[in-house]
């Protein structure tokens, strides 16, 4: 029996999950070095050898599969996504277009919501130019569909977690986190999970829709430290005030503390039907050893 084909641009930890969980599933996996080549070909997807910064490498993806996954991130500088561009120019060609079409955005397309409860309807009001780099990326989908009608399913992701994916590098340095009466609102998905919604939103999701792919759970960013270190038997990361920590953190560490949300999950349960595997962290740091 013929397989199924499945095009990912960005064939990396939300990808390989994928395939894994859909062998069933030809996967083909984009990929831009000798190095990615063997590890998707390791990972049982067939590599397609090409580079979303390179426009003439990308003509040999078109018409390769009906349903796209694009999971690769913008470039890191710029306004815009170059790649996205590239892409869908590539999608284009030869008159054989996808019909299902998956991208991973980022909640922080939104902005400062000041702990405000966000539902997906809510104007994006991007304040970092990596977030505004998802915005413009968005765009060019939501155009690119419309005009090709194309079913395009967008999904906004918070903070991804796994086991090789927690903070136990910042816990250990002791960086800072902020006192609770000050501190943001955080949002988490299991790399497990992630992926699943991923193949859900490519059946079940509706055309031109925007889910927040969250497991619901409200926590601080404080909160999630603690809970962490508490886990693996680390020194909870001493509590500095807001405006102390605007002058000590990296600005990095600062775009994720200066903006806060809590995102809305109904649209995930009602229209995906989707149930978690894990439905919050704690659930996940129980199936996990006692040490770091």
């Amino acid at each position: 029996m013929k397989k199924h084909s499945l095009l990912i641009a960005g064939m990396g930890d939300i990808g390989r999950r994928l395939a894994a969980a859909h062998p069933e599933v030809r996967v083909l996996g984009i990929a831009r070095s000798a190095a990615s080549v063997s590890r998707i070909r390791a990972d049982g997807a067939t590599p397609v050898a090409a580079d979303l910064d390179r426009r003439k490498s990308l003509d040999r993806i078109a018409g390769l599969s009906p349903w796209v996954l694009h999971l690769a991130p913008p470039p890191g500088e710029g306004e815009g996504d170059p790649r996205t561009l590239r892409l869908l120019a590539a999608l284009a060609k030869r008159g054989s277009l996808p019909r299902r079409l998956v991208y991973i955005s980022t909640s922080g397309v939104y902005g400062d919501c000041k702990g405000e409860r966000v539902f997906e309807h809510r104007p994006t009001a991007a304040k970092s130019a990596r977030a505004r780099r998802r915005v413009d990326a968005e765009r060019r989908l939501r155009r690119f569909a419309a005009r090709n009608g194309i079913k395009l399913v967008i999904l906004r992701a918070p903070g991804i977690y796994a086991a090789e994916r927690l903070p136990l590098e910042r816990i250990r340095k002791q960086t800072p986190a902020v006192t609770s009466a000050e501190d943001s609102y955080t949002n988490h998905i299991h790399a497990d999970d992630l992926a699943r919604l991923v193949w859900l939103a490519l059946f079940r999701g509706r055309t031109n829709r925007v889910y927040h792919a969250v497991d619901g759970s409200v926590k601080k960013m404080g909160d999630y430290f603690d809970m962490v270190a508490d886990h693996f038997g680390l020194p909870r990361s001493p509590r500095i005030p807001r405006a102390e920590a605007q002058k000590v953190l990296s600005p990095a560490l600062l775009s994720f503390l200066n903006e806060s949300r809590v995102l809305d999950d109904t649209r995930l349960k009602t229209e995906l039907r989707a149930r978690l595997r894990y439905p919050d962290v704690e659930t996940f740091l129980r199936t996990l050893p006692a040490r770091a």
